[in-house]
């Protein structure tokens, strides 16, 4: 395919999520990545560094032009003007008004993180950990002004162990929207896809996370702790308060092989106890093996390591 057929698209997109799908646009000879739309930078860590976001860093590396609004209408002339064939969006982190949405001859094309129209919203990659479902997928589809409510190109199933991650579902669904992505692309623009409308009375929509979703109530069962510290690694993170209400980071969590014989019934909700050399804090339901944590102004360490730098965890009870 030469220069003058090849796709024209403009990439909008912002995280580590974003990635792989703008490399594969980026490789594949059927397109051209004409600008990259992304977030401002913003002042990261406790230095306030001011840092770029991902897919900027990508862009220049590859002498993409780059535009950084703070509102994506500012840019409207410049994107009419760019005359993209599609835009193709992935994690922006900005709605995108009916106006930009029309413009593309082929419309603008969304890779979202669920089997739509399961889990509409921003959070979708920890909800599937959060309710302990087998799968989870991805999602291509035609965007319109409703939140990730227009019709399906493609979706794509991802078999879920119940030991995932947050990170790993990241990774693997990033992965597999990138594998679908300039295939979909192509046949959408030859016109061999119908899209698929979704069935609303089907759909669940998912709140954007805040620091304080990551609080852990020890009332609550095993199970369900146990998934949001997997659903929340790396971030928000999962947390709560010792003795001294110092915050303490629980990063990893398992639960025991044996319930029944894993705990006394006479341990509080919240109480640390040694039970077979294992780290163990008892739930409203059940107990959970606390693996690696880390203390306020601390390192992260494995249990066995906090454990010899603070021998007076065991016996505290956890809020």
């Amino acid at each position: 395919m030469s220069s003058q057929e090849k796709k024209k698209i403009i990439f909008m997109g912002t995280p580590e999520f974003s990635l792989p799908g703008l490399s594969a646009l980026i490789q594949s000879a059927n397109f051209e990545i004409s600008a990259v739309f992304t977030q401002p930078d913003k002042p990261v860590g406790r230095k306030q560094i001011l840092t770029p976001p991902p897919v900027k860093t990508t862009a220049l590396k590859y002498g993409i032009k780059i535009f950084q609004p703070e509102k994506i209408k500012s840019e409207m002339e410049n994107i009419k003007n760019l005359q993209p064939d599609l835009i193709v969006v992935i994690a922006y982190g900005k709605i995108i008004p009916q106006e930009i949405l029309d413009i593309p001859k082929y419309g603008c094309i969304n890779v979202h993180a669920s089997l739509l129209p399961k889990y509409r919203g921003a959070a979708c990659l920890n909800a599937p950990i959060l309710n302990g479902d087998q799968e989870t997928g991805v999602t291509i589809m035609k965007m319109e002004a409703g939140l990730d409510t227009g019709p399906i190109l493609k979706q794509a199933i991802m078999k879920l162990s119940g030991q995932e991650t947050l990170a790993d579902v990241h990774d693997r669904l990033a992965a597999l929207g990138a594998e679908l992505l300039p295939e979909v692309l192509m046949e959408w623009t030859a016109g061999k896809i119908k899209p698929q409308i979704q069935d609303d009375s089907q759909a669940s929509y998912i709140k954007t996370l805040a620091k304080e979703d990551g609080k852990i109530d020890w009332a609550k069962p095993a199970l369900e702790i146990e998934r949001q510290i997997r659903a929340y690694n790396p971030w928000p993170g999962t947390f709560c308060y010792d003795k001294n209400n110092k915050i303490i980071k629980i990063l990893a969590a398992a639960r025991p092989l044996n319930e029944q014989k894993n705990i006394d019934e006479k341990i509080a909700t919240g109480q640390v106890s040694l039970i077979n050399g294992q780290l163990t804090v008892a739930c409203g339901q059940g107990s959970i093996i606390i693996l690696k944590l880390q203390a306020e102004g601390g390192k992260a360490l494995l249990a066995k390591d906090f454990l010899s730098g603070h021998q007076d965890f065991i016996g505290q009870i956890l809020k």
